[in-house]
C-alpha cells in the first residue's frame, strides 16, 4: 500500500481541475455528504480511487473533500434522507457567472448532480491514512 498522501488546495479552475481528476470514480454515501451553511463549507468524505498508483496496484484512500465560501447548494437526483445511496462521482466542474463567484458541479453517474453556489473557488482535497487494495480499476467505455 502506498504511503504518499495527497493534500490539494484548488483556488483557480485549473486547480479544480486538477482535484477533479483524481478524484474521478470516487465513491461516496449520500449520507458522507454535509452542508454547514453557517461556515459556507461543504464535506464530501469519499473513497477515491489511487489513480496515482494506476492499474498495476489498484487501491482506494480515504480523502475528504471540502468547499468553502458556499452559499447554496442544490441537487438534481439525490435524495438526502437516503443515507446509504451510494454515488460514484466522475466530474467537478466550474462555471463563472460573476468573477470570480460561480457555481461548482459535482457530477456523479446516472445523472446525479450537486450544485454548489460559491463566492471563488476554494476547494481542498486530503487523503487520510486510511487505504486497501481494490479489486480492479474503474473502467469507461470509449467515446
Amino acid at each position: 500500500m502506498s504511503e504518499a498522501k495527497q493534500k490539494l488546495i484548488a483556488l483557480e479552475k485549473e486547480d479544480l481541475e486538477v482535484i477533479s481528476a483524481l478524484c474521478q470514480d470516487a465513491v461516496l454515501k449520500v449520507g458522507n455528504l454535509k452542508f454547514l451553511p453557517k461556515e459556507k463549507r461543504f464535506l464530501i468524505e469519499l473513497r477515491r480511487f489511487n489513480w496515482e498508483k494506476g492499474e498495476i496496484e489498484p487501491e482506494r484512500k480515504l480523502s475528504v473533500l471540502h468547499f468553502e465560501r458556499v452559499n447554496r447548494v442544490a441537487s438534481q437526483g439525490i435524495d438526502p434522507k437516503s443515507h446509504d445511496q451510494v454515488l460514484s462521482l466522475l466530474a467537478l466542474i466550474f462555471e463563472g457567472t460573476e468573477a470570480p463567484a460561480g457555481h461548482i458541479d459535482l457530477v456523479f453517474a446516472g445523472d446525479f448532480t450537486i450544485r454548489l453556489f460559491v463566492d471563488c473557488i476554494e476547494a481542498q482535497l486530503s487523503d487520510m491514512d486510511a487505504a486497501w487494495a481494490a479489486q480492479a480499476a474503474p473502467k469507461h467505455p470509449e467515446t
